[in-house]
């Protein structure tokens, strides 16, 4: 059976226990909530230092500039 949480009387909901410890999630952790159709993607916000490097070795010669905009 699938880990389920209910929506408290104050529009909260808690983690399961088993997600938090397969994604290694942490209390105080920012998430966004992405809308997707009937349902809603969680998903965590990276902290500044996790992105560093992150476009490293990336080709700048063929990107998309905003000439093609309105």
């Amino acid at each position: 059976m699938p880990n389920t949480a209910r929506l408290s009387e104050k529009f909260q909901i808690s983690i399961p226990k088993a997600v938090r410890a397969a994604h290694q999630w942490k209390a105080g952790q920012e998430f966004v909530f992405i809308p997707k159709g009937t349902g809603v993607l969680l998903v965590p916000v990276p902290k500044p230092d996790e992105l560093a490097g992150i476009a490293k070795g990336a080709n700048a010669t063929d990107y998309r500039d905003r000439k093609d905009r309105f």
